[in-house]
């Protein structure tokens, strides 16, 4: 019985990464191609790309400031603004000083559910380090903090990569940007085409507009 319940949440687990056009790996070392492989024009080109996804309001939104007050942005609506309810992260990031992230974002790696059901993941529900303030910035000041080893956890080109593959083998923040649930906007392209636009901008030195 207990075999047979393992498989079925296998199974379960398995569909719901395939939904999300998800390809799991251990790490990111499949991912990473020579570098200079990739010219630097085909690099911004994949920057371009990039930078659609993560100004996007399902990735920049939790990416905010010191003063760690999430933003969203309610389905049916297209501009991004202060989380309701007065919802505050705090120093911990995770609302351990007010009211927790996981009051309502609880941790599960079932699908997200339609709007206006919170969204949830694999993970425990947090904002992102302060270091990786994404919401605000133009394109080009995120490209050049996600470059910098000081302001994105220590990661090298193909770190990033590892970054990626490992959030999606938890059903982390990552690939739910693509899976948000029924209702929501989404990023352009899908989490796949994201970790190699990631590739080849890592392989062509990581070049960011001017």
């Amino acid at each position: 019985m207990r075999r047979t319940t393992l498989i079925a949440l296998t199974f379960a687990s398995s569909s719901i990464f395939a939904l999300m056009g998800i390809v799991l790996a251990e790490d990111g070392a499949n991912d990473v191609l020579p570098p200079g492989s990739v010219s630097t024009a085909e690099g911004l080109q994949a920057w371009k790309r990039i930078e659609a996804v993560v100004t996007h309001p399902r990735c920049a939104n939790c990416h905010v400031d010191a003063q760690a007050i999430p933003i969203w942005t309610p389905a049916g609506e297209s501009k991004p603004r202060v989380h309701g309810m007065n919802i505050h992260g705090g120093e911990s990031r995770i609302g351990a000083e007010t009211i927790p992230c996981s009051t309502c974002h609880v941790t599960s790696t079932a699908p997200n559910d339609p709007a206006p059901a919170p969204l949830h993941a694999g993970i425990d529900w947090q904002l992102a380090p302060v270091e990786f303030i994404w919401f605000g910035k133009s394109g080009a000041e995120i490209c050049t903090q996600l470059k910098d080893p000081k302001r994105n956890g220590g990661r090298d080109a193909a770190g990033l990569l590892e970054h990626l593959r490992h959030d999606a083998s938890l059903s982390g923040f990552i690939p739910r940007a693509w899976a948000p649930g029924a209702g929501r906007t989404t990023p352009p392209g899908t989490f796949e085409d994201h970790v190699k636009d990631m590739a080849l901008w890592g392989a062509a030195g990581q070049p960011c507009p001017d």
